[in-house]
């Protein structure tokens, strides 16, 4: 028998009672002191952060009796969606580090010589990533046990237009990502697909500039019963992207077709 919380210094996780884990590496917005006086005054807001995400899922804990994965920290301080070796995920395009030395608008996030040396990279990937992973690791497998087959489904969102150094122009409503149809069994990735497209509300696409992170790669593995799926929410599906303000009716409306979508992704796997 586990507890429902685990509570650390770096992350929160709610354990569940359905084959379903919902990370959200990046909704963290936490930067130590000592760290923020370092950084540019624009970086100290962290405008990068997934905002509201973890409020935007609580359903998929209440109502569906999944387990939800929370970091406490900003991408910032390490990306816990990027390779440990930081290797690039999508090369040849514009993309942030393991710990960021530019915002997705192009500016600097440190003051001059104040950007991290590898050794303080690997301090921070000590102490602040290996922790998360090891998290997800251990929940996969309590799930594993237990069941048959179990989904990973990676929760992030992001400004949805005006980030050239990302991306030129808008980006869709919503941006499904299984790395081409790798990180996951063809039912999982059509079910989800056949739901986006019975719906008129917003726009999508799939496998498009967001294709999946460094999460959906290295842990979905379904030839061993784990199906991984990223979605990539622009933010005015849910909120104010100019006063960061959550819109109550607008998330509750994104709300029933995400609640649809999980319960979707369980029933496939």
């Amino acid at each position: 028998m586990t507890d429902d919380v685990l509570t650390t210094d770096t992350y929160t996780l709610h354990r569940g009672r359905v084959p379903l884990l919902v990370s959200l590496p990046h909704d963290g917005s936490e930067i130590p002191p000592a760290l923020a006086a370092r950084m540019n005054d624009h970086a100290r807001a962290a405008p990068d952060t997934d905002w509201h995400v973890s409020r935007l899922y609580t359903f998929a804990r209440d109502a569906l009796g999944a387990s939800l994965l929370v970091p406490r920290y900003s991408r910032y301080v390490v990306d816990l969606n990027r390779p440990p070796d930081d290797t690039s995920l999508y090369p040849g395009q514009n993309t942030t580090g393991l710990c960021p030395a530019r915002c997705f608008s192009g500016e600097d996030v440190y003051l001059d010589g104040q950007a991290p040396d590898q050794a303080e990279v690997r301090q921070r990937v000590e102490q602040y990533w290996r922790p998360y992973h090891a998290a997800i690791a251990g929940e996969l497998a309590r799930l594993r046990a237990a069941h048959a087959r179990v989904v990973l489904w990676e929760g992030h969102s992001i400004r949805g237009g005006g980030l050239p150094f990302l991306f030129p122009g808008r980006l869709p409503d919503l941006n499904l990502g299984t790395v081409g149809g790798t990180s996951c069994v063809g039912a999982v990735q059509q079910g989800v697909e056949a739901a986006l497209a019975a719906q008129s509300t917003y726009d999508w696409v799939s496998n498009g500039r967001f294709r999946g992170g460094y999460i959906t790669r290295h842990y979905g593995r379904p030839s061993e019963g784990i199906d991984a799926v990223q979605l990539e929410i622009s933010q005015r599906a849910y909120m104010d992207e100019s006063t960061l303000a959550y819109d109550v009716p607008a998330a509750r409306r994104l709300q029933s077709l995400l609640e649809s979508l999980l319960r979707g992704v369980l029933d496939a796997a």
